[in-house]
């Protein structure tokens, strides 16, 4: 008998397979172990022979492989788990930065099969050959996914700015964009207009939300905590209960332009004193006094980590201000969502040793649940490759919750 319910007027039976179909291939998904068939009936109440014609679906399809059995003590030959395959559909993901562009390829299992960096100042660059260079990396990606064997079922991109449900980058002041249709420009470029059923082709995030969702899924559990992803711009994901929250219009967690000082420095968004002018890696650099060094958004958090670890004091002293801006931002939105945890992600994560302890003053002062609940700040489990990570992850994640498009194509 299958435990999902048929709603009124009865179910079809396509409909059916397609919900078992998701139904088993989550739990597989989910599972800490690899769950054997007898154990995927138990868990979701589908019949022992639903279950298993079920998985020799997803077998068929490259979406599950069986796993080497564990040995056990007893008579009987020991139950093989079930566990996501590694060649059949994989996710491409793809960051567009301030200075830097990015390519990633991840396969279902979660696996980074291929990570690309290619480093540009994109400020001086138009958004249509900014991204004209994206689409030669995403070719690459998509010719390193063939020579292994893998299928891109779709890609996602993020972006450091303001995104609509369209895909469109309303604004991306650090780039200067405004109102730049992103599909439409990469409507030409191959594999960013191919997909199976079910999944888009192209999705267009915000690169700070697509970094939370990857610290999400990389083990921080189903609770609740600010990602705050810091490089030339700062923006943050806000996850709530195990998920993301995107706001109303989907613009949620531009924590950069906060302001610290209302009467501060002017900002590219047009107000002044923004977090990111005492917080951004160009502030922490200049702070630093390291303006003009060649540190690309990629390399700059290394060098900083070398001077402060060689007890450079104005590194030491640009850190401290950068945290105690960060922690005095990071209270308001803990008073205000009443979070536990603030992961540093992006060019923070190597540099939380010495942000944490003035952001945790802060935090402490400001927060009024402090002195009974404290908060939890600590490097992000990705750090800088999080964002196309996580947008590689959402497109695999979109197949296992609908795996028959993937295997209709795949039959």
């Amino acid at each position: 008998m299958n435990a999902t319910a048929a709603p009124a007027g009865g179910v079809r039976q396509g409909s059916l397979r397609e919900l078992n179909l998701a139904l088993v291939l989550g739990r597989i998904a989910a599972a800490s172990r690899p769950p054997s068939r007898a154990a995927l009936a138990t868990e979701t109440g589908l019949t022992r022979a639903t279950v298993s014609a079920v998985v020799e679906d997803l077998v068929a399809g490259r979406l599950v492989t069986e796993a080497e059995p564990t040995p056990r003590a007893g008579a009987g030959r020991p139950a093989r788990g079930l566990v996501l395959a590694g060649d059949g559909p994989a996710g491409l993901g793809l960051e567009i930065n301030v200075d830097y562009l990015a390519a990633c390829v991840v396969d279902l299992a979660g696996t980074v099969r291929h990570h690309v960096v290619h480093r540009a100042d994109l400020r001086p660059v138009s958004p249509a050959d900014a991204l004209g260079r994206l689409a030669r990396l995403a070719a690459e990606a998509r010719a390193a996914a063939d020579a292994q064997g893998l299928t891109l079922a779709g890609a996602a991109l993020g972006v450091p700015g303001l995104v609509d449900a369209a895909g469109q980058v309303r604004l991306a002041p650090n780039l200067g964009w405004r109102d730049v249709p992103v599909p439409e420009l990469l409507a030409d470029h191959p594999p960013l207009t191919e997909s199976v059923p079910g999944v888009p082709a192209l999705v267009v995030e915000n690169e700070a939300n697509l970094a939370a969702l990857a610290e999400l899924h990389a083990g921080a559990g189903p609770g609740s905590f600010l990602h705050i992803s810091g490089e030339v711009g700062i923006g943050a994901g806000i996850v709530l209960d195990g998920a993301l929250y995107r706001g109303s219009r989907g613009w949620s967690g531009e924590i950069g332009h906060i302001p610290v000082r209302p009467d501060g420095p002017p900002c590219r968004c047009g107000g002044r004193g923004c977090l990111e002018r005492y917080a951004g890696q160009e502030a922490i650099l200049s702070a630093a006094g390291l303006v003009g060094a060649d540190l690309p958004a990629d390399t700059a958090p290394t060098r900083l980590v070398e001077l402060a670890e060689a007890g450079t004091v104005a590194v030491l002293d640009a850190l401290h201000e950068a945290g105690t801006a960060l922690g005095v931002t990071a209270a308001s939105v803990v008073n205000l969502l009443d979070l536990d945890t603030v992961v540093l992600g992006g060019g923070y994560a190597p540099l939380t040793p010495w942000l944490r302890p003035p952001m945790l003053a802060e935090i402490d002062r400001r927060v009024l649940t402090a002195a009974w609940s404290p908060v939890t700040v600590r490097p992000a489990t990705l750090g800088a490759t999080a964002a196309a990570v996580g947008a590689a992850g959402s497109v695999v994640r979109r197949i296992i919750a609908r795996p028959a498009g993937w295997l209709t194509r795949a039959g």
